[in-house]
C-alpha cells in the first residue's frame, strides 16, 4: 500500500532496450538488413524492478556510477520516457532539472528561447511574461539576452535553461547533476535557489557523483548498481558502504 505520506512512488520500474549487435554504417544498409530480417539484437536492462517511494519535503538523494541508470530512472519520473514495466505515481508539479535547455533553438534569441522552453516546461505564455525579467536577471545574461543561442557557450545555455526550470515553486523537484552550472559564484547561487525550494517544503530528488554534496543535503539514499538497487536507506549507512564499495 502506499504511503499516505509520500509524493512520489516509484513502483516495480524496469526499462529494457533492443541494441543491435553489430555496426550498421549506413541507413541504406540499415533499411536492407531490416527488409531481410538480418539484425541480430540483445536485450540491454537499464532499469530493473526498481521500487522507492520519498516523503513529502524530503531530500531523496540517488547515488551510482555511470551506467548505473540514474538518468534513466529521473527521465521515467519525470514522464519524458516510459518504462517498459511498472509505474510512478506523482502528487503535484514537477519540475526536471535533467538537461537543461533541452528544446532550445540554436537560431533563436535568449529571449525567444525563454518562451519555447517554458511552453514547452507547461508554463503559460502570461506567466513567463511575469517572469521574463526575474529569469534574466538570474541568469545574468542581460547583455546577451537577444543574442541568438548558437553564439552561446555551453555554461551559458545552462545558466539560462536553470533560470527558466526554477522559476516557480514545484512540488517535486528534480537536479541532475546541474548545481555545476557556470562559475563558482553561479553555483552558489544555484545552490541557494535549490536550498530555498527544500526549505520551502518542496520534495527533491537529487543526483550527484558528489557523495559529499549528497551527504550534506540528502535524508535517505538509493544506491543504483547496472540498473539494480543494490542499497536503500539513511545516508550515512548507504553512502558509507558506497564508498567502502569502490
Amino acid at each position: 500500500m502506499t504511503n499516505s505520506k509520500s509524493t512520489l512512488t516509484v513502483k516495480n520500474v524496469s526499462m529494457h532496450y533492443r541494441i543491435a549487435t553489430e555496426k550498421i554504417n549506413s541507413y541504406k544498409e540499415y533499411f536492407i538488413k531490416r527488409l531481410k530480417n538480418d539484425i541480430n539484437y540483445k536485450d540491454f536492462r537499464a532499469l530493473h524492478d526498481v521500487s522507492f517511494e520519498v516523503n513529502k519535503g524530503e531530500v531523496f538523494g540517488i547515488i551510482g556510477k555511470n551506467g548505473a541508470g540514474k538518468s534513466t530512472l529521473l527521465k521515467i519520473i519525470s514522464g519524458i520516457i516510459k518504462p517498459t514495466k511498472g509505474n510512478v505515481e506523482r502528487k503535484g508539479t514537477i519540475a526536471p532539472l535533467i538537461e537543461l535547455g533541452a528544446g532550445f533553438k540554436e537560431e533563436l534569441t535568449g529571449i525567444e528561447n525563454i518562451y519555447l522552453n517554458g511552453l514547452l516546461l507547461g508554463y503559460s505564455k502570461k506567466f513567463l511574461k511575469e517572469k521574463e525579467e526575474e529569469i534574466i536577471r538570474f541568469s545574468e545574461l542581460e547583455e546577451f539576452i537577444y543574442t541568438p543561442l548558437k553564439n552561446y557557450s555551453s555554461g551559458m545555455k545552462a545558466r539560462l535553461g536553470f533560470s527558466i526550470a526554477t522559476s516557480i515553486k514545484p512540488d517535486i523537484l528534480i537536479v541532475d547533476e546541474v548545481l555545476a552550472v557556470g562559475d563558482y559564484t553561479f553555483r552558489e547561487k544555484c545552490e541557494k535557489r535549490v536550498n530555498e525550494m527544500i526549505q520551502s517544503g518542496t520534495t527533491v530528488l537529487f543526483v550527484s557523483h558528489s557523495i559529499t554534496q549528497i551527504e550534506k543535503l540528502c535524508n535517505r539514499v538509493l544506491w543504483l548498481e547496472r540498473g539494480i538497487v543494490k542499497e536503500h536507506g539513511q545516508t550515512d549507512v548507504v553512502c558509507s558502504r558506497y564508498k567502502n564499495f569502490y
